[in-house]
């Protein structure tokens, strides 16, 4: 399976990069990112730092990003999707989240 990489902006700024690894997710904020005057954590849970974060699971913040219930339903049928696969879900139905986070499958 070919790993997957979704792109995290904060209020439209390109912030760092989630990715599926063989031992499970990797976030890690953008250098540059960390270098700006006003830069935000994508959550509390992921403060701002240089080493990326690795967990077996995905992070508890990026997997409540994704709906739930009937919504969940629509996209698992809509678009043919695994019911286990979170992080494709992510990358389907966050381009457009409620808050100030979004997520893409390209870095624009």
């Amino acid at each position: 399976m070919e790993n997957r990489v979704a792109y995290v902006y904060i209020c439209d700024i390109f912030a760092g990069v989630l990715s599926e690894i063989d031992s499970g997710y990797m976030f890690a904020y953008d250098s540059n990112y960390l270098k700006l005057d006003n830069k935000k954590p994508v959550s509390l849970t992921l403060p701002l730092q240089e080493a990326p974060y690795i967990s077996s699971t995905l992070f508890s913040f990026f997997d409540g990003l994704i709906p739930e219930g009937w919504m969940l339903d629509v996209v698992i049928k809509n678009w043919k999707l695994d019911r286990n696969d979170r992080f494709g879900a992510l990358l389907l139905c966050c381009a457009d989240c409620v808050g100030n986070v979004t997520i893409r499958g390209n870095k624009v």
